[in-house]
């Protein structure tokens, strides 16, 4: 991997290992803090090459109209299993459970 990509990723790692249980980030707002706001799927490229040892609560990244991944129905359980509640479209209620860290 190049290192200005494992820098990235390495930055999206730290990011998500310290979303509380019960609050959610989205990838963009990821994205943002990293200085790389126009690179949101770079942020879900990450996650899902996350490496499995790393334990990363990837579960709590959600869309920005809070969609959980399509292809992955535990998403919904875990979240439901931290206390997150979903809108009558099944996304998560953003407004209530998104994280804004003070400092990262």
């Amino acid at each position: 991997m190049k290192p200005m990509l494992e820098a990235f990723y390495n930055d999206v790692y730290n990011i998500v290992s310290q979303i509380p249980e019960g609050r959610v980030m989205t990838y963009g707002v990821i994205a943002d803090l990293m200085g790389w706001g126009k690179h949101p799927r770079m942020v879900g490229k990450a996650l899902k090459e996350a490496p499995t040892e790393l334990n990363l609560p990837c579960h709590r990244v959600v869309s920005s109209n809070g969609r959980t991944v399509p292809d992955w129905t535990e998403q919904i359980d875990l979240l439901r299993a931290e206390g997150v509640s979903f809108r009558n479209d099944k996304c998560v209620d953003i407004m209530r459970h998104l994280w804004h860290p003070e400092s990262i």
